[in-house]
């Protein structure tokens, strides 16, 4: 097997102020964003939200209304895409049906004018890379959507780039191929340290792969973290209901004690850990993660809550329920199998609480004024 390239050097992205406008129509507003020396950001959010802008924008195929783009503290928004020296990987492979998987990836070499020496060795070690030295004489018609996938990858990096864009790259693939790259994408992310920067609206995906994640709407950037800071502590009910799922309870805040709110919600009182100040008389949203309420009677649980049980739906190696407990909506909840002896049935009666973490406090999940 070809020896491994050496790690390539991370560069600095930033984007200030970058806006969009296709006349009325603005695609992207103010986004302004740094991504850190060898990081992998995901640019997550739904169809419309403005991410594939902001990738086009970076590959230099769409021109901001406003604001700039930096590379390493240099203004780049001026340079045309063939100067940008950024490799990109679409959704669709875009690889060239009547050239062999070697010659796909030379491709970018040729058209940067290296000999024929270099290019051999530059294609053997991309292809080694993403583990198809041996398929470099098969067209891709040959090849499966993994595998396609995986050419389009070596094609982007063979030449070194200063930074890897990837466009919904797995959005073609079914979820076992998607499973294969990512595992792929990681292993090259850390053993390359180039600066990836990816798209998609899949929130396991981002979830999996990122560094951080920078969520959009409307063309704007809502916030921006760590997948564990924006899971368990997400600052908006948009970011909560999208990145997984919440059971969102509307109430208002009664005494508060020791970082602990009760907050009164449908005629029961909730307590709730406050990561930030919230006073007395404030109206919130409390965001509950299924996950993080267990069914039955059980030493440890908090804020117990009695009730009905009107669904129980298989879901992989766990059960989804759905209980009344006297709330404007039903609980969900999620339980592993082994949580129950014996499987809920629709019209059970159920014991739910909240619980707690190995040193005892309770689930930090947010609590945040009511907007």
């Amino acid at each position: 097997m070809t020896e491994a390239a050496p790690a390539l050097p991370g560069h600095r992205l930033k984007l200030y102020g970058l806006s969009k406008r296709y006349g009325p129509h603005r695609a992207l507003h103010d986004v302004t964003l740094e991504v850190a020396p060898g990081e992998f950001l995901t640019l997550l959010g739904p169809s419309g939200s403005g991410k594939t802008t902001v990738l086009m924008a970076l590959a230099g195929f769409v021109e901001p209304s406003d604001g700039e783009i930096y590379l390493d503290g240099r203004p780049i928004s001026a340079l045309p895409p063939d100067r940008r020296d950024f490799g990109v990987v679409f959704q669709g492979y875009a690889l060239f049906p009547h050239l062999s998987v070697a010659a796909n990836v030379a491709f970018p070499l040729e058209v940067r004018g290296l000999g024929r020496a270099d290019i051999r060795a530059k294609v053997a070690a991309a292809l080694d890379l993403v583990r198809l030295g041996a398929f470099a004489d098969r067209k891709p018609r040959a090849l499966s959507g993994g595998q396609q996938q995986r050419v389009a990858l070596a094609r982007a990096l063979v030449f070194e780039p200063k930074l890897l864009l990837l466009d919904e790259p797995m959005g073609a693939l079914d979820r076992q191929l998607k499973s294969e790259l990512q595992g792929e994408l990681r292993r090259l992310h850390r053993r390359l340290g180039t600066t990836f920067v990816n798209v998609t609206h899949d929130q396991e995906e981002a979830m999996a792969l990122s560094d951080r994640i920078a969520v959009m709407r409307g063309g704007e950037i809502v916030e921006v973290g760590t997948p564990a800071e924006l899971y368990a502590r997400p600052r908006t009910r948009f970011v909560a209901s999208f990145l997984g799922r919440s059971n969102f309870l509307e109430g208002v805040v009664g005494a508060v004690r020791g970082g602990v709110a009760n907050v009164e919600v449908g005629g029961r009182t909730i307590r709730h850990a406050t990561p930030e100040p919230v006073a007395p008389g404030a109206c919130v949203t409390l965001a509950l993660r299924p996950e993080r309420i267990e069914l039955g009677p059980r030493d440890g649980l908090d804020n117990v809550l009695t009730g009905r049980l009107l669904d129980a739906v298989q879901t992989g190696p766990g059960l989804d329920l759905a209980v009344e407990v006297g709330l404007p909506e039903p609980l969900e909840v999620r339980i592993p199998p082994t949580a129950s002896p014996c499987r809920p049935r629709g019209g059970d009666r159920a014991r739910l609480g909240r619980r707690r973490d190995r040193r005892g406090h309770r689930g930090r999940q947010r609590l945040a004024p009511r907007t």
